[in-house]
């Protein structure tokens, strides 16, 4: 069949729905048109290769939802120096089993003023040290040759001070200030900020910034370097729309929403979550799913699972194919800093409740901090006071809480509320670092013994795992950003250190801590891919195990059942299990287990089956 009669059919298929939903936001025909014509445009940009890449997946749509999907988040300069240097880094990669590897923000920014990359002053240019965008291309056409999936934050909610419209927006052209939030006096932002919560409230409060030399004040959510995209104005979705498709079309095969929740300001609201958010991502997907099917779309949604779920859409209009499983994350080094399992639990029962069809990306640690919006109306049956609980979680995960074997650094500290985010490596976190200095074999085997157990436990989760690079190896903080002018004041550079090729190289070492986690972690890595009741398609549920410290888990399909079991404590502990008693094989240690008298080890992990 012709590449145009398949894009006609494809648009055929959605663009009812798309006009209506532009239309509904824009009542614009003129701009709706030009919208159509540059997907078509793009779609005949887009390679042979790429074509072939989307076909496949369309006959297959659920590709993404087996148990061999393996994500991995890295940043380029600190894995290889460059994107040329990822290129040479993918046998490395595939020894780690990785097939989705996520390349943290590498757009143009401007030194400084980047927040890590979130701040684009190009959306179609890379950061001239990381390389350029056919070295891009070629290490997507390298990744796909392998089987792997390359994964790119595509940031929509703002642009760079820098950002040429940005630019002449300063410079007061009414055209380009339309496109963001500008006000010559502070008498709307002061409506906006009655209604709308603050970001960062210690290190960027408020939601506005004076522009001296524009004479306006203009909206900026996150940080003042970074102005909100004023997306009532279809312009600002037009071309935001072209960018995406330009970046699709260099070999992008998962695109991760940046933000998702803020695209929408309206004003009496707090931003958040507004009805609007939802059609801009329904367009996009429709939008995916015209020009480039076989691109998915991750949404960066860090709520509760309630508020969470409506970003995958409905079964028959779907928005976001993957988010991000946020609150299981902190709820996990909760349990952690309390080996008490009960709220994880009750958070994993809400996940494991909603539709199959909604895929969640699991995950230990990533380069962002760790919040603490966990249910404390829930924990209060129990006299857990928010404050009083968030100042435990921190200290004992920043090591100042007695006989802490943890090593963080607070995040966005608030001295006023006592209110804290968290840093650090999965290493860290688990003790590794404390141990490995005080050179304390005994603690130094019981925080690896952790390390493993949270992975295993990750893994067992429904969706697909993600590992934060370095972690399969171990590494531990870097302090060393603390001498940086342009990075000391966000601890977040705590776990974002350059990648350790010397301690990768220990990873064939036996008995070393490397060889440990890396050998470790490859193996459960392996079970899973080898086991069909890992498959996102398969049941999940938790079971009470009788004991507080030790969660338990059931999946299973119509051909085989699992029971995985997690002891969050360093201590053994007796589990009773209700599953009809007899003898199961350990798939992790391959022992045989028997369910009565059983009891799982400190920080001990089962896969167990029949």
């Amino acid at each position: 069949m012709a590449q145009g009669t398949i894009f006609q059919k494809r648009m055929e298929k959605h663009h009812d729905e798309l006009r209506w939903l532009y239309m509904e936001l824009y009542q614009n025909d003129d701009m709706f048109g030009e919208l159509c014509g540059q997907l078509y445009e793009y779609d005949a940009q887009r390679s042979e290769e790429l074509k072939e890449r989307d076909a496949l997946r369309e006959k297959e749509p659920g590709w993404y939802k087996k148990n061999d999907l393996l994500g991995m988040m890295l940043y380029i300069d600190n894995f290889a120096g460059n994107i040329k240097g990822v290129e040479e880094k993918l046998d490395y990669l595939q020894q780690c089993q990785v097939n989705y590897i996520h390349l943290m923000p590498f757009l143009n920014t401007t030194k400084g003023r980047s927040d890590g990359g979130y701040a684009v002053s190009d959306f179609r240019k890379v950061q001239p040290e990381l390389g350029t965008m056919e070295d891009l291309e070629s290490l997507t056409k390298a990744c796909h040759k392998k089987g792997m999936n390359v994964c790119m934050d595509f940031v929509m909610n703002h642009t760079s001070e820098d950002h040429e419209w940005a630019r002449r927006a300063r410079q007061g052209d009414g055209e380009y200030m339309s496109r963001y939030f500008f006000y010559k006096d502070y008498s709307i932002p002061s409506q906006y900020e009655k209604t709308v919560p603050q970001v960062f409230p210690t290190t960027a409060p408020g939601n506005f910034t004076w522009l001296p030399d524009a004479g306006h004040f203009v909206m900026t959510t996150f940080y003042p370097y970074q102005w909100d995209l004023n997306y009532k104005n279809p312009r600002v979705f037009n071309e935001m729309v072209y960018n995406f498709l330009y970046l699709a079309n260099q070999g992008i095969d998962i695109m991760r929403i940046d933000a998702v929740p803020y695209i929408w300001k309206e004003l009496n609201t707090p931003c958040r979550n507004l009805q609007q958010v939802h059609t801009i991502v329904r367009m996009m997907r429709m939008i995916c799913e015209i020009v480039c099917p076989g691109v998915l779309l991750l949404g960066e949604v860090v709520m509760e699972p309630e508020k969470v779920a409506p970003y995958f859409g409905t079964v028959d209009k779907p928005e976001c194919h993957m988010l991000y499983n946020v609150t299981t994350m902190a709820t996990t080094w909760n349990c952690v800093a309390t080996r008490d399992v009960r709220l994880l639990k009750l958070q994993m029962d809400i996940v494991n409740r909603l539709p199959k069809e909604y895929v969640f990306l699991n995950y230990l640690r990533c380069h962002d901090d760790i919040g603490w919006g966990l249910d404390y109306v829930w924990l209060m049956q129990f006299g857990i006071g928010e404050v009083s609980h968030k100042k435990y979680l921190n200290d004992f995960l920043t090591g100042q809480y007695p006989d802490s074997f943890a090593r963080g650094e607070l995040y966005n500290s608030d001295p006023a509320s006592g209110d804290a985010r968290l840093c650090g490596t999965t290493a860290s976190l688990c003790g590794i670092e404390k141990a490995a200095y005080e050179r304390n074999e005994a603690a130094l085997e019981q925080a690896v013994q952790l390390d493993l157990m949270l992975h295993a436990y990750m893994l067992t989760q429904s969706g697909i795992p993600v590992i934060y690079s370095g972690d399969e190896i171990g590494q531990e903080n870097d302090y060393s950003y603390h001498k940086d002018p342009d990075r000391c004041a966000d601890s977040r550079y705590l776990h974002r250190g350059r990648f350790q090729w010397d301690m990768a190289q220990k990873r064939t070492e036996k008995g070393s801590v490397q060889e440990k986690l890396f050998q470790g972690i490859g193996k459960l890595e392996r079970i899973r891919k080898s086991t069909d009741v890992f498959s996102t398609d398969a049941d999940v549920w938790t079971i009470d195990t009788w004991n507080d410290s030790v969660l338990g888990i059931i999946r299973a399909n119509k051909k085989e059942k699992l029971i995985a079991l997690f002891n969050f404590s360093e201590y053994a502990k007796p589990v009773h299990l209700d599953e009809g008693g007899g003898q199961y094989t350990d798939l992790i240690s391959g022992q045989k287990v028997e369910e009565s008298g059983l009891e799982i080890p400190g920080y001990g992990a089962y896969w167990l089956v029949k």
